[in-house]
């Protein structure tokens, strides 16, 4: 049995997640994957966003920074360059890391700086109402789109892909064993690796469009998902209506902050020459 005492700031308890929602479980993941990665914990920081995700930095205890809508890279990013040697991963939501911090998503996997960005999508702004959100599928009800959303659904790890990220996944909070498994394995890549996982907001986005309790929502996400092993060897009509999960893509190439380093040395280096 896993004891998650040690990674939580208990005196922060009980938490404001509602019943049936999945952050609870992505959580869970994530403190078994830095757990069995071997990572000192006081080498780990967690930095956050806005919305229902960015509650998990106030929960867990590592060093955390709970910042401004949309800027959770920003701040990474400047964390990571300034303390290389730490382990920076990066909490966000659909809304957070895709509407109006979708551009710093673009430039961070373009860079491929050495961070870790979890995105939480539960296809709605879950914190301030329920409104439509950049993942919102087409036809869902929201509380901003009563008759149904007529708007196309951002597919997040596409985005992420064509930015430049070196690590793409996608994981699900029914499986969350294997959650835990493409977790650990976008920590331990060297570069932009970008994590989407598919959690479930039964009080707003379930019930507006009447997907029933967590656990039926939950039993749903095994209904549309097919691993990436599988999908490959399947047709594209039979697709359709599926989600893939899994590595969705994987390369090596230069990381950010290896490469500052190095030009930073020939220009000292040259600068002492002459």
């Amino acid at each position: 049995m896993f004891d998650y005492t040690p990674y939580l700031r208990t005196s922060r308890f009980p938490h404001i997640w509602c019943t049936g929602c999945g952050n609870g479980i992505v959580t869970k993941a994530l403190l078994r994957a830095v757990e069995h990665s071997g990572l000192d914990r006081d080498r780990v920081a967690v930095v956050s966003g806005i919305g229902c995700s960015g509650r998990l930095t106030v929960y867990v205890d590592f060093d955390t920074l709970h910042t401004t809508h949309g800027r959770a890279l920003a701040f990474a990013t400047g964390l990571k360059l300034a303390r290389p040697e730490l382990t920076v991963i990066v909490i966000t939501g659909d809304g957070d890391g895709l509407a109006i911090g979708g551009n710093h998503l673009i430039h961070a996997a373009r860079r491929n700086l050495d961070l870790t960005c979890i995105l939480f999508n539960n296809q709605t702004y879950g914190m301030t109402g329920g409104q439509v959100a950049p993942t919102t599928a087409a036809s869902r009800l929201t509380s901003t789109s009563p008759d149904g959303n007529i708007e196309p659904a951002f597919d997040a790890c596409a985005l992420a892909k064509v930015a430049g990220a070196s690590f793409v996944a996608r994981g699900s909070t029914y499986h969350a064993t294997g959650l835990e498994t493409l977790l650990a394995q976008g920590i331990a890549h060297a570069g932009f690796a970008f994590v989407e996982v598919l959690t479930d907001c039964p009080e707003l986005f379930g019930r507006h469009n009447k997907l029933g309790d967590g656990g039926r929502m939950l039993l749903r996400q095994r209904e549309v998902t097919v691993p990436e092993a599988k999908a490959r060897r399947m047709a594209p009509e039979d697709l359709e209506g599926k989600t893939v999960i899994g590595i969705l893509h994987r390369e090596e190439r230069a990381e950010f902050a290896g490469e500052y380093a190095r030009l930073r040395a020939r220009l000292t280096g040259r600068a002492a020459a002459s």
